[in-house]
This record gives structure tokens, C-alpha cells and sequence, in this order.
């Protein structure tokens, strides 16, 4: 059965080899630059030390997903796009092999809980269109585009906004 939990400081590595495990299938599908910008963002959240809650899915032990859970007013998308006024959900990630168990969507489902306990009125998320199960999956859960939140790194993809509302 999968755990959702809070991180531990000493698994910051296991979730950044993780993260860029589940990420590595975009290095096929997305053009050369857009990759390379998506990489180096991903090596540069995972490294940073902003406000943010770092949840793992475990499964008998070992750690098989984590999404991160940003503060409202958190600059979670460095100077791409201003801070926002609610939690942000970034990097869900799951291990190829554990992929197709609902493990993505406990992980967005436990941000969006965080979020209302923390008395937000939305949660918002960015994804790109070379992420076609993700925004399946967001579609599913009620988030909807905020193209006021898009914003286009040089040579990538469009990074586009999605909001839920939680009232």
C-alpha cells in the first residue's frame, strides 16, 4: 500500500534521482532546447531552498514518487512569472516503474488538502503540452487554464498555468 508523507532532509538526493528518473522520457519527446530548459529547471528547483513542502509516495519502504508543494507568495518559477498568491504544485513525479497505481494523483490529491487546510482559495500548477497524461490527469482533478499564468522560457515549450479553485 502507498504511504504519502512529508520528506526528510536526508532524502533530498533519492527525490532529485527520482525526479529526474520520471522526467528523463521528455529528453525524447520535446525538441532539444525545450528539454535542456526543462532539465536545468528541474536540477534547479530540486537544489533550491525556498519555501516548500516535500511530499514522497513510499511503497513497502521505498520511495516511489514526491511532488513539491510551494508557499503562496513562494517565487517557485524564478523570473518567468511573478510569485502567486496561492500554493503552487510543482514536479510530480513517479518512478517509471511504479507508474499506472494512482501514485501521481495521491500526490496532487495530498498538495490540494495541504492547500485547503492552509485556508488557500486556489492551488495552481504549470505543465506543458509534451506532458499529455499530467494535464490529463489535472483536467480530471477540476484545474483549469490560466493562460494569465503562461509564460515561455527561450527555445522551450510553452509553460502553461492551471488553477484550481477550492472554494
Amino acid at each position: 500500500m502507498t504511504r504519502i508523507r512529508d520528506a526528510s532532509d536526508d532524502e533530498r538526493a533519492i527525490i532529485g534521482q527520482l525526479t529526474l528518473r520520471a522526467y528523463e522520457e521528455y529528453a525524447e519527446i520535446m525538441e532539444p532546447a525545450s528539454w535542456g530548459g526543462l532539465s536545468q529547471a528541474l536540477r534547479d528547483a530540486l537544489a533550491s531552498d525556498a519555501a516548500v513542502e516535500r511530499i514522497v509516495a513510499e511503497d513497502d519502504g521505498q520511495i516511489v514518487g514526491s511532488a513539491m508543494l510551494y508557499a503562496p507568495q513562494t517565487d517557485a518559477y524564478g523570473a518567468f512569472v511573478s510569485a502567486s498568491g496561492a500554493p503552487e504544485i510543482r514536479l510530480v513525479a513517479v518512478a517509471p516503474e511504479a507508474r499506472g497505481r494512482g501514485i501521481a494523483r495521491a500526490l496532487v490529491e495530498e498538495c490540494i488538502r495541504r492547500a485547503r487546510e492552509q485556508g488557500a482559495k486556489e492551488v495552481g500548477l504549470h505543465t506543458s503540452r509534451s506532458m499529455r497524461a499530467a494535464m490529463a490527469m489535472y483536467a480530471d482533478l477540476g484545474f483549469v487554464r490560466d493562460p494569465e499564468r503562461d509564460f515561455q522560457p527561450p527555445g522551450a515549450e510553452l509553460v502553461e498555468g492551471y488553477r484550481l479553485r477550492l472554494s
